[in-house]
């Protein structure tokens, strides 16, 4: 890390994490893609769930200019983001057993579909049981997680086990438990969070593996152009009606 003021400090951490997954979770990153697009070509549907600030990179999927517009929230009432209050109320629900069974078998997902979790920890019984849940039904389940946590912390869940062990295909973002880059004098707390830099980058390199992926079978990627160029609104609107039956959040 360069010798410099805080925010020089974080770039440069953020950097090194973003090179770090980009040289060491190469064949994960080539995996998950290739998996998206066998779920493509053959007809399933793709969602990603998180809860939290892990809720942030699954949303960076959906509905996205240059993205998949087969890729769908999995949304799980009062864990998205901070959308309830008190805000410490979604992190009491990641620890509620028996939510992503209800969650799951309420959903449009069923088996050959594909999902992401996202969990930082992987700890909580709402990824867990989610990821155990989905594969019962026949997904494909990608878990994008720290798997530092899994041999730095206790699982929360009644199996002992984390999201890592219920995938699968894992991508470790590297980030330290804490989810904080960087101490200073007289500051009491580690600060400045990078979970969020690293994670959506790896949902977005997945995304172009994937795409890359359907491309070399003689497939068009199903991508979503920006509303806000010329005729990117016609362009959406047919892919939307040629993937009609496999897009849920337009519904």
């Amino acid at each position: 890390m360069s010798d410099t003021k805080l925010a020089g400090q974080f770039f440069d951490a953020a950097i090194g994490l973003l090179e770090r997954v980009r040289d060491e979770e190469a064949g994960p990153i080539a995996a998950a893609g290739a998996a998206i697009a066998d779920t493509v070509a053959a007809g399933g549907r793709l969602f990603a769930f998180g809860a939290g600030h892990s809720s942030l990179a699954a949303q960076d999927v959906v509905y996205r200019a240059g993205g998949l517009a087969l890729m769908n929230l999995l949304a799980v009432p009062g864990t998205v983001g901070v959308d309830v209050m008190p805000a410490t109320l979604g992190s009491a629900l990641e620890r509620v057993d028996g939510l992503a069974g209800a969650v799951l078998d309420s959903s449009p997902a069923t088996s050959g579909d594909l999902l992401v979790i996202i969990s930082l920890s992987g700890r909580n019984a709402l990824p867990v049981e989610m990821a155990q849940n989905a594969r019962a039904l026949g997904l494909t389940v990608v878990g994008i997680t720290s798997v530092a946590y899994a041999t730095g912390t206790r699982s929360r869940h009644a199996s002992g086990g984390f999201l890592r062990d219920h995938c699968d295909i894992v991508l470790d973002s590297k980030i330290a438990i804490g989810d904080a880059e960087l101490t200073a004098d007289g500051i009491e707390a580690p600060f400045a969070p990078a979970s969020t830099v690293v994670t959506s980058a790896l949902m977005q390199a997945v995304m172009a593996t994937a795409a890359e992926e359907l491309v070399a079978r003689g497939m068009e990627p199903p991508l979503l152009r920006s509303g806000n160029v010329d005729g990117g609104h016609e362009w959406n609107g047919r892919v939307m009606r040629e993937y009609a039956d496999r897009i849920f959040y337009r519904h």
